[in-house]
């Protein structure tokens, strides 16, 4: 029996060091699942700095639909929707479309417009210099806002992907909101 034990230890401390592995690999998957999307742009993250409009050339021999879809997170009191559902566009093409909120309760609510897009590899082709989605949007009990969206289709989207939709997810961030305010404060 003896002459098993420093078997024993080995696989003992192999098994740990491989829980350990393990775990440390679970906190670093999101990060690196970041990276990723944002390296390849799958799974429809879009960028959440405004993208300039300089020097860009219009495609006028192709068209791109771009459809709009809206909603809210479970339990947020808010109208949200597109004035626009669809447009047909000209890659490098600036575009307006404008989105509309209105705070259904009577208190005051912070939300945040999460956006997505699919197929998600039209995600780093699609270029926003305005957006509400770039910051949090505060309406009061009541209140209803009309909030633009400015954005245009990189050229050099694909040839066979003329069809992409953008969906914004409105979440309330009220709590995450009065609580950065009050740690800045």
């Amino acid at each position: 029996m003896e002459s098993k034990q420093p078997e024993i230890r080995k696989t003992v401390i192999k098994l740990v060091a491989v829980v350990i592995g393990m775990f440390g690999f679970g906190f670093a998957l999101v990060p690196l699942y970041d990276v990723f999307c944002e390296i390849t742009g799958i799974n429809g993250k879009t960028s959440d700095v405004a993208a300039t409009y300089e020097n860009v050339v219009v495609d006028k021999g192709r068209w791109v639909n771009v459809e709009f879809i809206t909603r809210t997170n479970s339990g947020m009191p808010w109208e949200f929707k597109s004035q626009t559902k669809r447009v047909r566009v000209n890659p490098g093409e600036m575009h307006q479309v404008d989105f509309y909120a209105h705070n259904t309760s009577s208190r005051d609510i912070v939300g945040q417009a999460v956006p997505s897009v699919s197929p998600g590899t039209a995600a780093i082709y699609l270029n926003k210099t305005e957006c509400f989605c770039f910051d949090q949007q505060p309406l009061k009990a009541g209140e209803e806002v009309i909030m633009p969206m400015r954005f245009y289709v990189d050229p050099a989207l694909p040839e066979d992907i003329t069809y992409f939709t953008l969906q914004y997810t409105l979440y309330d961030v009220t709590e995450q909101a009065q609580e950065i305010a009050y740690n800045r404060g």
